[in-house]
């Protein structure tokens, strides 16, 4: 199968500080270290906090039977791919992630592990029923299908990103679906066409960072702006969608910043958020600035729900993808995500169902 193979933007493994910026040597150092050295010395370590549970009863049932599906069929996913610290409580619930359109992106951002290239190879015509044959095969309830940008196709990918949503759909009737779609290089015609009457429960895009960090953080062809461009056209011609986009913290970004892009974002209509934070997938890629404590997410679970958004998961390992089936139930008036059987990671100043907020942190 050619499909979903690449790993996502936020790899969990341990984040290296940039050579460059943060170059080695203390006072009177007078040995020069080799470059393996240095980057060993550099190696920055996750905090205590980044940690997870494992599932137990029905939940560990689930994850096996779904792992025992993955290994027997050779399938792929996004959950395997990027190490997700997540995947023990998304495949526990009957949730995973795909990504579609090939195993290498035309765009350069300096956050994301997945490969560029400026000619990928041709579309796979065969991905819809395979992508289809895989959901099935896994037993999913819910499943998130994400994809690569293709600047190189002039509908950015829409035809086949709407193919293989179709498929699925005709093949698993009952399975819940999520489109995590690029930005489709700001065409809008793409867009509705891809939304006309497409059978989904959530459209996501992630905006990624705060709008400052743009061009620091991203390809140049793309923006906040674009973003928020897409989530809110998105809105007006798929009412009956629940919106959905996800920010990363760590690349530089203030407090204050991060609460005027959940502002932002929810002036556009967007009725979901997660926030999680960034990890560095290589040397080559952007420097982790700082690792915000568990508190400041809940905070921002806080600020959130303030901004009237209708489901939220903050917290230091949450992914864009996290708990989607979970999050889609959230966002149509059922509990909150982050007061579930908790083996997740998202953390917040809510205690319990209905409870008042507290101050206390539930940790991931």
């Amino acid at each position: 199968m050619s499909f979903f193979y690449s790993l996502i933007s936020m790899e969990r493994q341990l984040p290296i500080i940039d050579l460059e910026k943060d170059g080695g040597g203390g006072c009177g150092a007078s040995v020069e270290m080799s470059p393996l050295e240095k980057r060993k010395s550099m190696r920055k370590r996750l905090p205590e906090w980044f940690r997870t549970s494992l599932p137990t009863g029905k939940a560990q049932a689930s994850f096996n039977g779904t792992k025992e599906n993955v290994v027997e069929h050779s399938l792929n996913t996004v959950c395997e791919e990027a190490r997700c610290p997540n995947i023990h409580d998304c495949w526990g619930r009957g949730t995973a992630t795909f990504m579609i359109a090939g195993e290498v992106c035309t765009r350069g951002c300096r956050f994301c592990a997945v490969g560029t290239v400026r000619r990928p190879p041709e579309l796979n015509p065969d991905e819809p029923r395979e992508l289809a044959d895989a959901v099935k095969k896994m037993g999913l309830s819910y499943a998130v299908i994400t994809v690569v940008n293709r600047d190189d196709l002039s509908d950015g990918g829409a035809t086949h990103y709407r193919d293989c949503i179709q498929k699925v759909s005709e093949t698993n009737p009952e399975v819940g679906l999520e489109l995590l779609c690029s930005d489709l290089d700001g065409n809008l015609n793409s867009l509705e066409m891809l939304l006309d009457d497409l059978p989904l429960k959530v459209f996501a895009h992630n905006v990624e960072c705060v709008p400052r960090l743009d061009s620091i953080v991203r390809d140049p062809r793309a923006s906040f702006e674009q973003s928020l461009k897409i989530l809110r056209y998105a809105k007006e011609i798929r009412p009956d969608l629940m919106t959905k986009t996800s920010l990363m913290v760590g690349l530089g970004e203030t407090d204050e910043e991060i609460s005027e892009a959940m502002a932002m974002v929810r002036e556009a209509g967007v009725d979901m958020i997660t926030l999680g934070q960034y990890l560095q997938p290589s040397i080559r890629h952007l420097p982790i600035d700082r690792f915000p404590e568990p508190k400041i997410f809940a905070d921002w679970d806080g600020t959130a729900r303030e901004l009237g958004f209708r489901a939220v998961a903050s917290g230091p390992l949450v992914r864009s993808s996290y708990r989607a089936g979970l999050l889609f139930e959230e966002a149509m008036g059922g509990e909150p995500v982050v007061t579930r059987g908790s083996t997740g990671s998202a953390v917040s100043h809510i205690i319990s169902a209905g409870s008042a907020t507290s101050a206390k942190v539930e940790n991931p």
